[in-house]
């Protein structure tokens, strides 16, 4: 086992992506010779060269376009959008080329584009650089939507999206790019979990807390929190926002038959919305209460001063888990 931080392994997991398949290649803007705005590519061109590490213009719907070319000739392009709020530049081509491509053709091609979306706050970034854009492509089928919380899923789960061949939506939550954690290097991608599969990230028994990306994180702290007052939460790391590992999360709603999700992207028609309109109809006989969702707010994302205000925060998730415990409640007529 070794100690590396988000961005290394992610680093890691390209280096071994790019030398196990010489189909594959990386694109993106200042991912060369700069190594990218987070340094994620720091290195790869001097080991690879230039013909598969590539500097592209700054034209994300042109980067899109290429790598939807690039696939239907055979190769597995992964493309790096340099912020979350860049991506919608790109958006038509995703939504309408790499997500429908597949089907379009009756299986005959297959898309296995891998992109890469730094993603989400916590940094203190400008406007258009904190954005939490997942229920877009959640909704949207022929995507595969995947949001790494740890070091050594950044590792495998990349490299597991490069060998997959439907087009997969990779985000990577920025503010934990210099967190640190064991990785093993030499985990085989068979040895692995499946892309796809939940994570119980802490076993409990009164609430279900199901989370995502660095919330994972905020989650874990808030169970410590409660245990000190004899609550046992039960946090799931989802991983996989498309297709959702339902099975784990309805055993883990059956034996605690309480809910709470939080993620930080808005309220409305969030990825939180589907998971408990999901849950209710798989687990409705098993919920002691209704569940509950802690998130971001429907507003544009905040200035930097303000977004702590925006994230969810242990106070807010420790409040939802009082709800849905019956439980007096310090935030009453704050909406969560």
């Amino acid at each position: 086992m070794t100690q590396l931080t988000m961005a290394k392994a992610l680093n890691e997991g390209l280096r071994r992506a790019l030398s196990d398949d010489p189909k594959v290649l990386v694109m993106g803007e200042d991912i060369g010779t700069l190594g990218g705005v987070f340094r994620i590519t720091d290195g790869l061109i001097d080991e690879f060269g230039a013909q598969r590490v590539v500097d592209t213009p700054l034209a994300e719907s042109g980067i899109m376009g290429t790598a939807v070319g690039l696939a239907y000739r055979g190769y597995r392009p992964v493309v790096e959008i340099q912020f979350d709020g860049f991506v919608y530049p790109a958006f038509d081509q995703i939504v309408c080329q790499v997500a429908k491509l597949h089907y379009r053709t009756g299986g005959k091609v297959s898309v296995p584009i891998t992109i890469r979306i730094p993603w989400a706050g916590g940094v203190g970034a400008a406007e258009h650089h904190s954005e939490s854009p997942e229920a877009y492509f959640v909704h949207t089928s022929g995507l595969r939507v995947v949001a790494v919380s740890n070091p050594q899923d950044a590792y495998t789960m990349l490299q597991q999206a490069v060998a997959c061949d439907d087009p997969v939506v990779f985000f990577e939550p920025k503010r934990l790019y210099h967190t640190k954690g064991e990785v093993d290097l030499g985990w085989a991608l068979d040895d692995a979990p499946p892309m796809g599969l939940a994570r119980v990230a802490r076993p409990g028994t009164d609430v279900t807390l199901l989370t995502y990306g660095a919330q994972v994180a905020t989650a874990m702290d808030a169970a410590l929190a409660a245990e000190d007052e004899g609550i046992s939460l039960e946090v799931i790391d989802l991983r996989s926002l498309s297709p959702v590992d339902y099975k784990t999360v309805a055993a883990s709603v059956r034996k605690t038959g309480r809910v709470v999700v939080t993620h930080e992207a808005a309220r409305e028609a969030g990825v939180g919305a589907e998971l408990i309109a999901s849950v209710t109809e798989k687990c409705f006989y098993h919920l002691e209460a209704a569940p509950v969702r802690v998130t971001g707010h429907d507003t544009p994302y905040p200035p930097a001063k303000l977004e702590k205000h925006h994230v969810p925060d242990l106070d807010r998730i420790l409040d939802a888990v009082d709800r849905v415990l019956d439980r007096p409640h310090s935030l009453t007529g704050v909406e969560l």
